[in-house]
């Protein structure tokens, strides 16, 4: 275990933030860019949690709660700081927070590819429910089309 500190992330560290996840996230996402980090943390401050060690962000996680369900997404670490506690961390200050607001359960968005991921969340107690699956459709926006 590493010294951690852990936090919310503010609006103005957006690009910071994307620069983390192209080096230690799976995947991307059409919110990936500075407008949808920025009215992510805007519209929900509390959503948003980073782990640094001496000032180096390590890990994120967004724990969204909409006042129905709580979703986690973006649960990443940086490669050179796996596998010594990041990540459990990350999701204790999440269920924290759920636990806060009332939230019943906890719902992660996973790539299917991602097999570390997989054994991460097992570890963390979370278990794959195969009778689901996610449906998307992407909207347009003025910015950007896909």
């Amino acid at each position: 275990m590493i010294d951690l500190r852990i936090r919310t992330a503010r609006p103005d560290e957006a690009a910071r933030v994307l620069a983390f996840w192209e080096e230690a996230a799976e995947g991307t996402s059409v919110t990936d860019d500075v407008d949808g980090v920025t009215r992510l943390v805007s519209r929900d401050p509390e959503a948003l949690i980073l782990a640094e060690s001496d000032g180096l962000l390590v890990g994120s996680v967004i724990a969204g709660y909409d006042g129905w369900r709580c979703s986690l997404y973006r649960l990443a670490v940086l490669p050179s700081h796996r596998r010594r506690g990041v990540s459990r961390v990350l999701l204790e200050a999440a269920e924290r927070r759920f636990a806060a607001v009332g939230g019943r359960r906890g719902d992660a968005m996973v790539l299917e590819a991602n097999e570390q991921a997989h054994g991460a969340w097992a570890a963390a107690g979370y278990r794959r429910e195969d009778h689901w699956r996610r449906w998307v459709k992407p909207f347009a926006s003025p910015s950007r089309s896909e």
